[in-house]
C-alpha cells in the first residue's frame, strides 16, 4: 500500500465542481487582481478568524514581511521569535533589516517558551546589545497556539508589537481569559499562509493578514500595492503583495469545508494517539484540550517524537509512507544566521525537536485501512 503524506488530489475530486464554477466566474469577469471576489474572501476570513479586518496578499512570506514594514521595523531592531519553525519567520525579519533574536521552544507544543521570552529581555545579555526590541513573532506551530497570555502581558510590559505568524493554524483556537479566540486575532496582527498544503490551501501561493487595528489594516493594503493610494501615488514604498483573485475563489469554496477538514484531521490523530500508546513514540499533545474548545489543535502536521527517527524514516519511506522532518536544522543554526553567532547547544529544545521529529499522514481523506498501515508501519520499525 501506498499512503502520501499529503493527497490533493483526492481533495479536489470532492469538490471539482464547485471550484471550476467559481474559476470559470473569474474568467468570465477577466479581473485577477484584487477585486470583489477577494474583498468578499477578505470578509469571509475576518469573520472566520474573529478580526475586525482581513487584507490579501500573495503568500504567507509577504504577510510576515508587509506585517513588519506596517510597523516600520527595520535596522537595528530585533523581533523575537522561535527558533524552530519555517524558514519564512526568520527570513521576513532579516529582509526587512532587523535582527532575529532566536529563543528556545516548550518542549511539549514546540511553540515559542514565554520564558525564555521573558529571560531574554530582562537579562538580555549578548543577544539584544545595540538592538532595540520592537516585535514579538510566536509561531503557532504545527496547528495548535502558542501559550499567548504570558506573551501578551511580557509584550505590553516591554512595548512590543506582537506579530502572530499564523501560517499553519487557521482557526485553531486559544482560551483566553473569558472566551476563546482563534489565531490570527490574539495579537496585533496574524499572518495566514495558503500554501497548496495547509488546511487551507490554494492553487498556489496566496496569505492574509488579520487585525483588529483599522489603521493597520489601511496600511497594508496601501503596502501590497506598492505603498500607492490613490493610484500613481506613493506615500512609502511598499510592494506587490496582492492576493490573486482566482485564488480567492478557490479558498471561498474551501473555507466552507474547513472545520469539518479539522474534525477529520482531529479524528485521524486519535486514531495514532491510540495506536501508538505504550510504545516509544511520543505522540503529540493538544496542551488545550481540556478547556472547552472547539479546534484546540487543527493537526497541520501530525508529529511524533523517536529517538530513534531516521531509521524509522527510511522504514517508512521504503513501505511507501509519505512522512517528512519539519524542521531538520533549527533556525539559529542555518548558515544564512553564522553571523549572528549562535552555538549548537544553545537553544536545547529546538535542537533535540529537529533531531527527533517525524510528521505523519494526517489529511482528512485517510481511511481507516490507511491509517492502520502507518501506524502498523511506525511500530514495526521501533521494533527493528
Amino acid at each position: 500500500m501506498k499512503v502520501p503524506l499529503l493527497d490533493l488530489k483526492a481533495q479536489y475530486a470532492g469538490m471539482r465542481e464547485e471550484i471550476r464554477r467559481a474559476m470559470d466566474e473569474i474568467c468570465d469577469q477577466q479581473a485577477f487582481i484584487l477585486g470583489p471576489c477577494v474583498e468578499q474572501f477578505e470578509q469571509e476570513t475576518a469573520e472566520y478568524c474573529g478580526s475586525a479586518e482581513a487584507v490579501g496578499v500573495s503568500s504567507g512570506t509577504d504577510a510576515l514581511l508587509a506585517a513588519l514594514m506596517a510597523l516600520g521595523i527595520g535596522p537595528g531592531d530585533a523581533v523575537i521569535t522561535s527558533a524552530y519553525s519555517f524558514f519564512a519567520t526568520a527570513g521576513s525579519i532579516a529582509r526587512t533589516g532587523a535582527t532575529p533574536v532566536f529563543v528556545d521552544i516548550d518542549p511539549v507544543s514546540f511553540n515559542i517558551d514565554p520564558a525564555a521570552v521573558k529571560e531574554l529581555l530582562e537579562a538580555p545579555r549578548k543577544r539584544l546589545q545595540g538592538l532595540v526590541p520592537k516585535a514579538l513573532m510566536p509561531v503557532h506551530l504545527y496547528g495548535q497556539c502558542a501559550n499567548m497570555t504570558p506573551l501578551q502581558a511580557i509584550a505590553a510590559e516591554h512595548g512590543l508589537n506582537i506579530i502572530e505568524d499564523a501560517a499553519q493554524a487557521i482557526g485553531a483556537e486559544y482560551p483566553a481569559t473569558d472566551v476563546a479566540v482563534r489565531a490570527g486575532a490574539i495579537g496585533d496582527m496574524g499572518c495566514f499562509s495558503f500554501f497548496p498544503s495547509k488546511n487551507l490551501g490554494g492553487f498556489g501561493d496566496g496569505g492574509m493578514i488579520t487585525t483588529n487595528t483599522p489603521a493597520l489594516a489601511e496600511h497594508l493594503r496601501r503596502l501590497r500595492n506598492h505603498g500607492s493610494e490613490p493610484k500613481y501615488y506613493h506615500s512609502e514604498i511598499g510592494g506587490n503583495f496582492r492576493l490573486d483573485a482566482l485564488q480567492a475563489a478557490v479558498l471561498r469554496v474551501k473555507l466552507k469545508h474547513l472545520d469539518q477538514w479539522h474534525r477529520r484531521r482531529s479524528r485521524n490523530a486519535a486514531f495514532y494517539n491510540r495506536a501508538f500508546a505504550g510504545s516509544p513514540a511520543i505522540t503529540p499533545t493538544a496542551v488545550y484540550a481540556d478547556r472547552n474548545l472547539n479546534h484546540p489543535h487543527i493537526y497541520n502536521q501530525y508529529v511524533i517524537r523517536l529517538e530513534k527517527r531516521d531509521q524509522v524514516w527510511e522504514h517508512l519511506k521504503k513501505a511507501g509512507i509519505g512522512c517528512e522532518v519539519y524542521y531538520p536544522v533549527p533556525l539559529h543554526l542555518q548558515e544564512c544566521f553564522s553571523a549572528l553567532g549562535y552555538r549548537p547547544g544553545e537553544l536545547p529544545e529546538s535542537e533535540k525537536a529537529a533531531n527527533e521529529t517525524l510528521a505523519l499522514p494526517i489529511y482528512p481523506e485517510l481511511t481507516d485501512e490507511m491509517l492502520d498501515y502507518v501506524s502498523k508501519t511506525v511500530l514495526q520499525a521501533l521494533q527493528l
